[in-house]
């Protein structure tokens, strides 16, 4: 007989990936402490190399970390690193140098739940079915909204960005769930908590449609910069059917065609040490 198989099941949509997420960060030193010390990740050596900015990478996507006063992502960020354990022996050995911050770390069942220096919240899992072949890398970006609020944030995904989008019933809360590429989500989580104000913190897409969410946004009025001939960026999604405003978090979005698309990152082994250095074993590749 001949097999049969769902075709659906390998649709991604029209958001090919989740690249960056971008929010300030007041000192490059404390922030390297954390976020490459203590999280293991690695400063790209080849793009702002400065101190006005940091580039973090983590398998194929990063954090940008402009200098400015220091934003707070509303929600949090979803990431897998291939050692729990060696991330919480890391952590232990940056938490004297972090005192007086509001660096916190604790295991949380299967994820180990981490905040950074200035109140961003990381919750860091383990490589697992549920996150494809990658050992490395953003998973996804959870936002609170309000009550009501995730079924027309999955309208706009659906009909803007033609994402993928479901609300799916949970325990903390219904939420949107919105598919980017092949093993990223974004998700939106309904909660009665009051909203937190928004600090223009960003997050960077790429897309296969350029043009069609271009012109549905700048129609309403929603474009709020035309950055170059391969991006653009809006920050308040709405209800499709209403226009009534949902919720705000800026996109950056990136054409395919953009040069830096899959522009390969460098990742170290922060297992290596000088005192234990093992030769070949700098590199870390995700997925391996």
């Amino acid at each position: 007989m001949a097999r049969t198989y769902d075709r659906r099941a390998q649709d991604t949509g029209n958001i090919l990936s989740l690249e960056h997420v971008n929010v300030r960060v007041p000192d490059q030193v404390v922030a390297t402490l954390y976020y490459v010390q203590g999280l293991g990740l690695t400063r790209d050596p080849y793009l702002m190399a400065g101190t006005e900015n940091m580039w973090i990478n983590l398998g194929q996507e990063q954090f940008h970390l402009p200098t400015g006063e220091p934003q707070v992502l509303r929600g949090c960020v979803g990431l897998v690193v291939p050692d729990l354990d060696a991330l919480t022996a890391r952590l232990a050995a940056v938490r004297d140098r972090l005192a007086g911050t509001k660096f916190a770390y604790t295991v949380e069942g299967k994820h180990v739940a981490v905040t950074c220096p200035w109140g961003n919240r990381h919750r860091c899992h383990a490589p697992a079915p549920e996150f494809g072949d990658t050992t490395l890398g953003i998973a996804y970006v959870e936002f609170p909204v309000r009550p009501g609020h995730a079924e027309g944030i999955a309208r706009f995904y659906r009909t803007v960005l033609r994402a993928p989008a479901t609300v799916t019933p949970d325990a903390a809360g219904p939420a949107a769930r919105v598919r980017v590429g092949g093993r990223q989500e974004l998700i939106f989580r309904e909660t009665a908590a009051p909203e937190a104000p928004y600090d223009g913190h960003h997050i960077a897409v790429y897309i296969a449609d350029f043009a069609g969410p271009h012109a549905w946004l700048a129609e309403r009025g929603l474009v709020t910069e035309e950055s170059a001939e391969h991006q653009y960026r809006f920050d308040t999604l709405v209800d499709p059917q209403t226009r009534a405003p949902l919720f705000r978090i800026e996109h950056e979005v990136r054409s395919f065609t953009h040069p830096m698309f899959l522009r390969p990152l460098v990742n170290r082994n922060p297992a290596q040490r000088q005192a234990t250095y093992a030769r070949g074993r700098d590199a870390f590749s995700p997925g391996a």
